[in-house]
């Protein structure tokens, strides 16, 4: 790596040591120089003539390209002029998928910080265990998520310098120094930012990406799959804070100087009501999306749509077939991970084969391997491992060691290739719940539910849903005395959002009267997935 440019270098202090990293494959699309701001990418809309460009549109909100900058720099301005500010320093970005946000994350990179973005629906107790691991003490948010960041703050002693956007007098955010920032000067290889991902145990597992690597999604999946042209006009539904969205909704389209659409709110019937009114071409969403699209498509013109990508969790051939009939669009499907930044595996719209993944993206490498670490032959069952520009830099965590090995990163997916090359998901293989798209770790819904006081004793699978891939369920054994009922079954799903992110809550609870366990007292979890 090269000379760090920070002087804040917590985070390059805890990267995984040499050893423990995986083989990065620096092909020559991904040749990078040695100093590099990544942020430059909007600086360079700019400059190429896009300054009065629609940037970004938000309901009756029009940002040109010039706009965003202006903000940009603003933040920017505002982080670098205060005394305590370092370059390195994390900023937690605790806001939903706003032009604010877009504006803020540019002005933190471009001020030298490293990233933290979480998902708006995060509770003040989630926040700490992000806050505690990174040591953060600057925060910008959107007001109206003030309570959680400053009950994170309490919990933590840290995020001691706030700052807000979106209420009256918050906006000195953006400042009033007119003049460009000149954007901080970082190694290539400097840490950017650091995406939280939930495991099936434990404290979150903190992804390091470094600038250079925000370049690589661009220069791979990309220029050689998505293919963006600057009339384009992106939309979807996954949050920032997911290096999905962060790359969807942020990085490519501003790399091509295209267009994002942000819906004003959450939901499926919001996302209909964007696509049509500002003409969506380009769309991002899970396939639980692209199923909820179908059954809205006949009370809205989705006819602007040109290309459509799935990820987040397989994408069932019925599901892409259905979607072809209904449009004439084939979805592209692909694999990403937190670890990897963004998408590895995929295929363009004609290159696509309904139910695979696909193929490795240019500058990518994927292997079917057994529990020894060797490649299986196609049409085996094993662990997906991969390489490329991209991989897994866990921030000071032992789990480094189980998601590489021998210089592969291992996805903790099942796969088998057949002999054409595509890749075809078999299952995840550890306990991980992936719902429409969202990781939920079992043991952080079972830790909500027994927080409760009418629960002794509970257990989380995911179980098999047509809609969602799969959903939460519960196993609850209530405390003598109780008695389980329907209003009961709320009263804790409700019990379970208001403690932890409400996407995680339980959608089916099953009461019974004891869990199955081995005779020395472990659940035996394969059980309950047996019976559903």
């Amino acid at each position: 790596m090269a000379a760090t440019a920070h002087t804040d270098t917590f985070v390059r202090d805890n990267l995984p040591v040499a050893g423990q990293l995986p083989l990065f494959l620096l092909g020559p699309a991904y040749q990078y120089p040695e100093r590099l701001n990544c942020a430059g990418l909007l600086d360079r809309a700019v400059h190429e003539g896009r300054g009065d460009s629609p940037a970004v549109l938000c309901g009756d909100l029009d940002c040109t390209y010039a706009e965003l900058l202006r903000a940009a720099d603003g933040v920017a301005w505002t982080l670098a002029d205060n005394r305590a500010w370092k370059a390195g320093a994390r900023v937690l970005l605790h806001a939903p998928n706003r032009p604010e946000t877009i504006a803020a994350w540019f002005g933190i990179v471009k001020a030298g910080g490293v990233v933290v973005c979480t998902m708006p629906m995060l509770r003040a107790p989630e926040l700490a265990k992000v806050v505690t691991k990174a040591e953060i003490d600057w925060v910008i948010a959107d007001v109206t998520l003030r309570d959680a960041v400053e009950g994170a703050a309490a919990s933590t002693g840290q995020l001691e310098r706030q700052l807000y956007f979106g209420g009256v007098g918050d906006n000195r955010l953006f400042g009033d120094r007119p003049e460009p920032f000149s954007e901080f000067d970082p190694a290539a290889d400097d840490p950017v930012l650091i995406a939280f991902t939930s495991g099936t145990t434990g404290a979150p597992k903190g992804c390091v990406h470094l600038h250079r690597d925000v370049l690589a999604m661009v220069d791979g999946f990309s220029r050689h799959i998505l293919k963006p042209e600057p009339d384009e006009v992106f939309s979807g539904t996954p949050p920032f804070a997911f290096t999905f969205g962060l790359g969807a909704l942020m990085i490519f389209p501003i790399a091509a100087g295209a267009t994002i659409a942000l819906p004003e709110r959450s939901g499926y019937e919001a996302l209909c009501e964007t696509i049509q009114r500002h003409r969506v071409t380009t769309l991002f969403t899970a396939p639980t999306g692209y199923r909820a699209l179908l059954k809205l498509a006949d009370d809205y013109d989705l006819s602007s749509l040109r290309k459509c990508v799935s990820a987040g969790e397989p994408l069932p051939a019925a599901t892409s077939n259905a979607w072809f009939e209904r449009t004439g669009i084939r979805i592209i499907d692909g694999i990403g991970a937190t670890e990897m930044i963004h998408i590895f595996i995929s295929a363009t719209p004609e290159g696509q084969r309904p139910g695979a993944t696909g193929r490795p993206v240019p500058g990518y490498v994927a292997e079917v391997q057994d529990d020894a670490g060797r490649a299986l032959p196609p049409g085996e069952v094993g662990r997906l491992a991969v390489r490329g520009p991209t991989g897994c830099r866990y921030l000071a965590d032992e789990r480094q060691a189980g998601y590489v090995r021998n210089g592969w990163n291992m996805t903790g997916d099942l796969y088998r290739q057949d002999t054409d090359g595509y890749f075809w998901f078999v299952s995840r293989a550890d306990d991980m719940i992936v719902s429409a798209g969202y990781n939920i770790a079992a043991p952080e819904v079972e830790n909500a539910l027994l927080s409760h006081p009418a629960v002794a004793e509970c257990a989380v699978i995911g179980a098999p849903d047509e809609e969602r891939g799969q959903i939460c369920k519960a196993f609850v054994v209530l405390k003598e005395g109780g008695a389980a009922s329907e209003a009961l079954a709320a009263v804790l799903q409700a019990h379970v959002k208001g403690a932890i992110a409400p996407y995680k809550y339980p959608r089916a609870i099953e009461f019974v009267d004891a869990l199955p366990k081995t005779a020395t007292g472990k659940l035996q979890r394969f059980r309950l997935k047996e019976q559903g």
